[in-house]
C-alpha cells in the first residue's frame, strides 16, 4: 500500500462523487427537461452510451499514451463537458445536454481503468488489496457527490446548473490528483505488437466470461435500481434532500466494503464473495417489494451496494488471471464494453419501467440478471472442481 494507491483511491472517490451527482440530478433535470416523461433517464442513457462508445477509443489511448496521459485527457474532457451540460441546462436545451453527457462517457470509460491499474501499482501477491482499496475510495464519492448536488442545485437561477459548474471543478482537483501518480511505463513494443487472443477467444476462457457476466450484472442491476430511485422518490413525494441520504447511503455501501473486500477475497476466494454479492442483491430486491418507505429505500439501496463492491470487486480480480500481458488493454476494454453496454440498457430502462410500469415491476424485472449471475458462479465453481483432480 504505497502513495501512488492513495492518490488513485482519491481519484477513483472524485469519479464516483461526479457519478453519483450526474446520477442525482440527470433523472430529475431531464424530467424537467424532456418532450416525454419517459426520456427522463435519457441524459443517463447519454452518459453510459457514450462511454460504451469511448471503450475502443480510450484501449487505443492507454496503449499509446500510457496510463497517465490518458487518464488526464479523460479529465479534460470531463471538464467541458460538465461545462456544456451546465449552459445546456440553463438555455433549456435538453437533446444538447443529451450530447453533452456523451461526450463525458469518455471520462467515464478512462476512470473505469483506475481499478486495474491500482493492480499495477503494487506487488503482484497484493493485487487483491490494491483493486479493493482504489474501490474504497469511491467512499468519498458517498459523501461528496450527493452533498455537492444539494448544495449546489440553487447556486444559479436555473436549478442544478451549479451542479454541473461544480463538477467542471472537481475534474480540475482530480487533473491534480493523477499528476502525483508514478505509473509504470509502458511495456516494450514488442510486447504491445504481440498480438494475443481475440476477445472471442478470451470469452472461452471461464474466469473471463463470468468476469464479464458477474461485471456486467452487477452494474446493470445497480444502476437500473439507482438510477431509478430519484424518480420513484419523487413520485412517493419524497424531497431532494431525502433523495440525496438515500443515495449517499447507497455509495457508502457501494464502497465502504472496499477496505476489507480485498481480505475476504484473499481468504475465501473471489467466487464465494460474488455469491454473497447475488444474495445481497437478493436481499435488496426483497426489501424494496416490502415498501416505499424512507427506511425502506435506504435499506435496500444500502444492501444493493454492498452486493455491488462484492459482485464487482471480484469479478476485477477474478479477471487478472484471465489475459496476458499483450491482452491487458484489449480485455479490459472488452470488460468495460460489456458494462457499459449492460449499463445504457438499464438507465434507458430504468426510466421507461419506472414510469410506466413502476417500482414495483422494475424491481421483479431485476431478479433475472441476478439469477443468471448466480447460476454462472455455480457453473465456475463445477468447472473448477472438475479440474482439480488432474492438477498435479
Amino acid at each position: 500500500m504505497n502513495a501512488n494507491l492513495w492518490l488513485l483511491a482519491a481519484a477513483q472517490g472524485l469519479f464516483l462523487a461526479n457519478n453519483v451527482a450526474l446520477i442525482a440530478i440527470n433523472g430529475l433535470v431531464g424530467l424537467r427537461m424532456a418532450p416525454h416523461a419517459w426520456m427522463a433517464t435519457l441524459p443517463v442513457v447519454g452518459y453510459v452510451v457514450g462511454s460504451a462508445l469511448s471503450t475502443g477509443l480510450v484501449v487505443g489511448t492507454q496503449a499509446r499514451w500510457g496510463r497517465k496521459k490518458s487518464f488526464q485527457v479523460g479529465l479534460l474532457v470531463a471538464f467541458f463537458a460538465s461545462l456544456l451540460s451546465a449552459f445546456a441546462v440553463m438555455a433549456g436545451q435538453f437533446w444538447l445536454l443529451v450530447a453533452a453527457t456523451v461526450v463525458a462517457g469518455f471520462y467515464a470509460a478512462n476512470a473505469q481503468l483506475y481499478r486495474f491499474a491500482a493492480a499495477e501499482l503494487c506487488a503482484p501477491d497484493q493485487r487483491e488489496k490494491a483493486v479493493s482499496l482504489v474501490m474504497a475510495g469511491g467512499l468519498l464519492g458517498a459523501v461528496i457527490g450527493p452533498n455537492l448536488a444539494s448544495y449546489t442545485r440553487s447556486a444559479f437561477a436555473v436549478p442544478f446548473v451549479g451542479a454541473y459548474v461544480a463538477l467542471a471543478v472537481l475534474a480540475l482537483l482530480s487533473m491534480v490528483l493523477v499528476a502525483g501518480i508514478g505509473f509504470p511505463p509502458l511495456p516494450p513494443r514488442s510486447v504491445q505488437a504481440a498480438a494475443g487472443r481475440s476477445v472471442r477467444e478470451l470469452l472461452r476462457e471461464p474466469n473471463f466470461l463470468v468476469s464479464a457476466i458477474a461485471a456486467s450484472a452487477s452494474y446493470g442491476v445497480m444502476n437500473l435500481l439507482m438510477a431509478a430511485t430519484p424518480l420513484a422518490m419523487h413520485a412517493c413525494g419524497m424531497p431532494f434532500d431525502q433523495v440525496a441520504l438515500v443515495l449517499e447511503w447507497h455509495v457508502i455501501g457501494m464502497f465502504a466494503p472496499g477496505f476489507f473486500t480485498g481480505h475476504l477475497i484473499r481468504r475465501f476466494g473471489a467466487l464465494k464473495v460474488m455469491g454473497a454479492g447475488v444474495l445481497l442483491f437478493l436481499l435488496c430486491i426483497a426489501v424494496a417489494l416490502s415498501g416505499e418507505s424512507l427506511h425502506h429505500y435506504t435499506a435496500a439501496l444500502f444492501m444493493l451496494g454492498v452486493g455491488w463492491n462484492f459482485l464487482f470487486t471480484g469479478s476485477t480480480t477474478l479477471s487478472l488471471d484471465a489475459y496476458r500481458p499483450e491482452e491487458k488493454n484489449r480485455a479490459q476494454g472488452a470488460l468495460n464494453f460489456f458494462v457499459f453496454a449492460t449499463m445504457a440498457v438499464s438507465s434507458f430502462a430504468s426510466g421507461a419501467l419506472v414510469v410506466g410500469q413502476g417500482w414495483r415491476w422494475l424491481n421483479f424485472g431485476s431478479v433475472t440478471p441476478v439469477l443468471v449471475t448466480g447460476i454462472a458462479l455455480g457453473w465456475l465453481a463445477r468447472q473448477r472442481v472438475r479440474v482439480a483432480p488432474a492438477l498435479p
